[in-house]
């Protein structure tokens, strides 16, 4: 069995500023509250075939998640696969729509290991690993509209 979930949130930019801010996975710190440091394990930092360890926490419970990066299409979507203690695999999605906005989504499927409780950990889990990722969605979608507003305002302010 596995724990599977989506979430995701229309943002006020266009799909390259949204990628922008998704692309650099160093940053994922800033807006995964869960997330508390990222180390890169190859020399490369972006693109399939990247690889990281990130240390996370959710409640009381801290793990070294080793990751690797499996899809990268610019603008369009990530893919990721945890190696760690969870297993499993994930994918942010974005989907420009009408204007400049974009449909940013996030599904991942993880697997817990028994001495975390395996399936029924997963059930346990499912709710509390929901809302901090909607938590984590509403942060990037802040952290990317914010910096458009000041980009916008530097356009504004130069006169172009």
């Amino acid at each position: 069995m596995n724990i599977g979930i989506s979430v995701s949130a229309r943002i006020d930019a266009s799909s390259s500023e949204a990628w922008a801010a998704l692309e650099n996975i160093e940053s994922h710190v800033l807006w995964m509250k869960d997330a508390e440091s990222i180390r890169f394990t190859t020399a490369e930092r972006t693109g399939a075939g990247t690889e990281f360890v990130c240390v996370t926490k959710v409640g009381p419970v801290r793990l070294t998640d080793a990751m690797s990066i499996t899809e990268w299409k610019p603008c369009e979507a990530m893919g990721v696969r945890h190696r760690g203690v969870v297993k499993g695999s994930g994918r942010f999605t974005l989907r420009a729509l009408t204007g400049d906005e974009t449909h940013f989504s996030l599904d991942d499927q993880l697997t817990f290991p028994w001495w975390l409780g395996g399936p029924l950990g997963e059930r346990l889990a499912h709710p509390i690993l929901a809302r901090l990722w909607r938590g984590n969605m509403a942060r990037l979608k802040a952290m990317i509209e914010n910096q458009r507003r000041q980009d916008s305002s530097k356009i504004r302010d130069s006169g172009g």
